[in-house]
């Protein structure tokens, strides 16, 4: 996380937690067979981070080396025993030792005669690597004693692809023609030669497993199958992948083939089929075009459904990529799709989806999703628990012009209703279960404008829509009867209702946010500072928060009860959406241009975090988009970690005002049964005397009280020593009494305090007892002690402690106090000032109640 200068971090509210979504990009996998586990493994790159995954269950396994060093981007890869060979743009190679992530070998060579296009290890060949060029030559290097051995003059085309073929001394070259050359490169003769008509070959692998198959892929995303013995095409892979193919691999003597590519997919298929063509056996499919919506699913805070440009709407889960699922295409029939098998027609898709909203209430009755499509007037319902398009296309039926478009949605908290608004101004109401029309707000038209959103309250009963024409309506839901009507400052952009708290965030197109209460139907709160249109807005689950993405590439959070900016943050690439978890742990973005979504940890969950309002000229820092690994907690310097001026922690102090009456962070067993010690006593008494133990005591004995202390070994060599106590030792002064004796003195009572504080109610009843003449105290000291409860109750601390204190000192000593002089001049001043408290506490207790009590009772309009 970056820090700007003030040294607060970027964003105050969240982190960069990871990405999720993103299985493949344009550089090509690499298979490897773990010999110990006798299992293959495919690894993938995405952004800076790889994934590897188990082939058998395309399941994530374990990243565990960084090599650092390249100052260009790498493009090539190439395993090398306990080496790794990485190549970056300016054809500058390294030979890294896997383990001690130490260089062993720089190679760099000149980007205009030689710029490295494609590596490959040729098989027996020890300690060799074999470089392929975009000139077209290719070099053959020994990377141990750094010498280059030959250089093979290539067909004046660039090199695209190097293949170890079955055979030694055998490799095929992959040319920028879509030629592949077979040759032989130990006498530098070609064997022979295919062409495709795609283009460029991007890569090439042989099956191992008896068939003598060559497979090429292309820049259009088709797989081209060579039969090597009779030296003829025999069959094409279409469409493959959405986009060139990056990597193929045939695993080694299996009829498997991995592929990958930039459309963000990683697929392997099993060649079983008479024709010799390969079927999809397992996937692992994110986006294959940027995200046009986003939000979270249900109430755990575990799915996250997402609509791209691609076509496909699909879950990814926040927990494990094993729960990810799609959703599928949608189609324009499903039926007629199916029957005729057009699945993979494009003709027959439906445009992407632009706004869809979810309600998982009666997922297993009926389709539970509903959602608009780029240009056109037809809403789709989907499935999530079947993951497929629904049964119905919403639409009104006497519309047939070709321009109204669906424009906004909304599906009620109930599952049965649908609200669909359209370009022309008119709100519809759908049944979910049969699909069937339920009504229209308004006569014609809700709006004169375009509707730019549509909302449900909670309970089914209102109903707010907005339209371009800068209206704002409330509406009965069940009558369709306008409430009320009111004008906004500017055109409405999008429209969010936070059911549970009924607050409504409307984004305007001048780039301000109103914030209304639907109950009131007022405007209580006005936001401005955004310097671009406002893409999507998100409330926190408890509605505390309102977090807004713009096309100014920040993401800003509002604090509601406020009413202050308290969180901005700057992204690289501008937020195109933005969802936060029901259970508020995340917060879920959507960038333009790229394929996942990224997941920003709630830090006010796990940290103290300082919600002050941001000050007008703050200026927000640029903070890096998450990658697919978790971030880990980065060890943060001496000077970071000391608080600044903005994040104080408030350190309550022991009483706020004087006038105040404070209580004792004490417990109430210390205090509150100390009139009934006797009661507690009898209960308590054991039924046998304590036996002495045979042995030494398995715990080191403590002496009795509430701070555990260890007793110190009686010396004790005579076995005939008198058990009879000798009474000095009783007539010593405990601490107690030696404070109060002081208090008499210099009148501070403060230390006295304390020390009853840290005794248990039998130590406190043997201390005020032992006040007494009788026991070895005096009437001075009792005295004294009057004298502390009346400081205690005039400074008004420590208020319970006084009184449970005077209560038990009077049970004690009533008897002789009104004997002496002085103690009763005492208790009178005392009494006087219990009183005086105590009436002061009883006419704001009596308030208090009387209030209660009406608003308990009172019927208010």
């Amino acid at each position: 996380m970056e820090r700007d200068a003030g040294g607060r971090t970027a964003s105050a509210l969240f982190a960069g937690f990871r990405a999720l979504g993103l299985f493949s990009n344009d550089i090509p996998h690499v298979v490897r067979f773990n010999a110990l586990k006798r299992r293959f493994y495919v690894t993938t790159c995405v952004g800076k981070s790889f994934h590897t995954y188990d082939v058998q269950k395309l399941s994530l396994v374990a990243v565990v080396h960084t090599f650092k060093g390249h100052k260009a981007e790498i493009h090539l890869l190439q395993p090398f025993g306990d080496h790794v060979i990485s190549v970056d743009t300016d054809s500058i190679l390294i030979i890294w030792h896997i383990y001690s992530e130490e260089e062993y070998l720089q190679l760099t060579f000149d980007k205009s005669v030689f710029k490295i296009s494609a590596i490959l290890h040729p098989s027996t060949y020890l300690n060799k690597i074999l470089l392929g060029s975009e000139q077209g030559s290719l070099q053959l290097w020994n990377v141990k004693s750094n010498k280059l051995l030959y250089t093979f003059p290539g067909w004046k085309v660039g090199v695209t692809a190097l293949q170890q073929a079955p055979a030694v001394d055998v490799v095929a070259v992959g040319l920028m023609s879509g030629q592949v050359i077979i040759h032989n490169i130990k006498f530098d003769e070609t064997l022979m030669k295919f062409r495709q008509d795609w283009g460029p070959i991007t890569s090439i692998s042989f099956r191992t497993d008896g068939h003598p198959i060559m497979a090429a892929g292309s820049p259009c995303g088709h797989i081209g199958l060579w039969d090597l013995e009779d030296k003829k095409f025999i069959n094409q892979m279409r469409n493959a992948h959405s986009t060139a193919i990056a990597g193929l691999t045939f695993l080694h003597r299996e009829p498997l083939l991995v592929t990958n590519g930039a459309d963000n997919a990683l697929r392997v298929w099993i060649f079983d089929g008479p024709t010799g063509e390969g079927r999809l056996l397992r996937f692992r499919m994110g986006h294959s075009a940027p995200l046009t919506k986003i939000r979270y699913y249900g109430q755990n805070g575990q799915q996250i459904l997402s609509a791209s440009q691609d076509g496909t709407l699909q879950s990814f889960s926040t927990i494990h990529e094993k729960f990810n699922k799609s959703l599928g295409h949608g189609l324009i029939n499903k039926k007629r799709v199916k029957r005729k098998g057009l699945q993979n027609t494009l003709s027959v898709r439906l445009s992407p989806i632009t706004k869809f909203a979810a309600e998982e209430a009666r997922e297993s009755d009926w389709d539970g999703i509903i959602a608009c499509h780029q240009g056109k007037l037809s809403c789709s319902t989907w499935n999530y628990q079947r993951s497929t398009i629904g049964a119905y296309f919403l639409k009104p039926k006497e519309l047939k012009k070709d321009d109204i478009t669906a424009t906004a949605v909304d599906i009620t908290s109930c599952g049965n209703f649908a609200v669909i608004g359209l370009s022309s101004g008119t709100v519809d109401v759908y049944n979910m279960q049969s699909g069937l029309h339920r009504g229209r707000f308004g006569e014609d038209q809700a709006h004169k404008g375009s509707v730019r959103g549509v909302a449900v309250d909670g309970l089914n009963q209102l109903t707010i829509t907005t339209g371009s024409e800068g209206l704002l309506k409330f509406w009965n839901f069940k009558n369709k009867i306008l409430i009320h009507s009111m004008n906004l400052d500017s055109s409405p952009n999008m429209m969010l209702l936070h059911r549970d708290s009924g607050i409504l965030g409307l984004a305007l197109d001048d780039f301000s946010i109103n914030v209304l209460d639907i109950e009131t139907r007022k405007i209580v709160r006005e936001f401005s500072g955004h310097q671009g249109q406002i893409n999507d807005m998100a409330f926190s689950p408890d509605g505390r928060w309102l977090i807004s993405a713009s096309m100014d590439c920040s993401i800003r959070t509002w604090d509601l009860p406020s009413g202050c900016l308290i969180d901005s943050f700057l992204l690289d690439s501008a937020p195109l959406n933005v969802t936060m978890s029901p259970t508020g742990d995340f917060l879920a973005t959507s960038h333009v241009d790229h394929l996942g979504i990224y997941l920003w940890s709630n830090i006010s969950l796990y940290s103290v975090v300082s919600l002050r309002p941001l000050p007008t000229d703050y200026v927000p820092s640029v903070v890096m988009l998450p990658g697919t690994c978790q971030t880990e907690d980065v060890e943060l310097s001496e000077e970071t970690i000391e608080p600044s001026d903005e994040m104080i922690e408030y350190d309550s102090p022991e009483q706020l005002n004087e006038q105040l009456v404070t209580l004792s962070l004490l417990p109430e067993s210390r205090w509150k049964n100390l009139l009934n010690l006797d009661v507690i006593k009898k209960k308590n008494k054991p039924k046998e005397p304590p036996k002495v133990p045979k042995s030494a005591p398995f715990f080191i004995p403590t002496v009795p009280g509430l701070v555990p202390r260890y007793a110190v070994p009686e010396q004790n060599n005579d076995p005939q020593q008198s058990k009879v106590v000798n009474l000095g030792i009783l007539a010593q002064k405990s601490d107690f009494f030696l404070k109060l004796e002081e208090g008499l003195m210099n009148n501070k009572y403060d230390a006295a305090v304390n020390l009853l504080k840290e005794l248990g109610p039998s130590g406190i009843e043997t201390e005020l007892r032992s006040l007494s003449p009788e026991c070895g105290g005096s009437v001075e000291v009792m005295q004294s002690f009057l004298k502390m409860i009346g400081m205690m109750l005039d400074r008004k601390r420590d208020f319970e402690l006084a009184q449970a204190y005077l209560a038990l000192f009077l049970k004690l000593h009533l008897k002789m106090l009104p004997s002496e002089p002085k103690l009763l001049e005492e208790m009178t001043q005392v009494s006087s000032q219990v009183e005086e408290n105590w009436i002061h506490l009883q006419s704001l207790f009596n308030q208090s109640m009387c209030i209660l009590n009406y608003i308990k009772s009172a019927l208010l309009q």
